[in-house]
């Protein structure tokens, strides 16, 4: 079966709006769409780590430009929501990256009591997180993302984009080094 949407562009450009580690600078811009409570999404989030350290290791800080957008997929996970909201609450005060490698590694634990578990040991300011989320005061961001995702013809989580083109090589090591490589040419 050909499925036209797995060649789409990511037709929503990399911004200052995203959550990066990086810079939009950098030879070699990687957009991954996830849902912290995906397996699959751990798992490539974790081998992007691994290619990330050591591109960074072998070209300079600034090869590698990794952004996350959230793409929780409510309908099979349904802690996803509420983690991406706990991780964009904890960006509001400036721990995005840390509560974002937090839920990954504890996906299996995602409920209310766990994230503000993990908010406690962050240190973020627990009042606030626990009047951020409730209110669902960042809904609208995560929103952002999904929808940015549904443009460019994401239908699930994980979805990978290197320098604007879809991802759709095998989630594999040396597979995803070499279509990182080749991108940066």
């Amino acid at each position: 079966m050909n499925d036209d949407r797995s060649h789409s562009p990511l037709l929503v450009p990399p911004s200052n709006q995203d959550w990066m580690q990086g810079v939009l600078s950098a030879k070699v811009i990687l957009v991954m769409y996830g849902d912290y409570q995906c397996p699959r999404s751990a798992d490539v989030y974790k081998l992007i780590k691994g290619i990330k350290r050591e591109l960074s290791a072998a070209f300079g800080e600034d090869y590698l430009c990794l952004i996350f957008r959230h793409f929780p997929q409510a309908q099979i996970h349904p802690h996803a929501q509420r983690a991406a909201q706990a991780a964009v609450a904890a960006a509001a005060q400036g721990q995005f990256w840390s509560m974002h490698d937090i839920l990954f590694a504890r996906q299996h634990n995602l409920e209310n009591g766990y994230l503000i578990e993990y908010a406690n040991d962050l240190g973020l300011d627990i009042p606030q997180f626990l009047k951020d989320l409730p209110k669902q005061v960042h809904i609208d961001r995560i929103n952002e993302d999904i929808k940015s995702g549904l443009h460019s013809g994401v239908t699930d989580a994980p979805t990978l984009f290197i320098n604007n083109i879809r991802y759709t090589g095998r989630w594999k090591v040396t597979e995803l080094m070499t279509a990182i490589v080749a991108a940066s040419h």
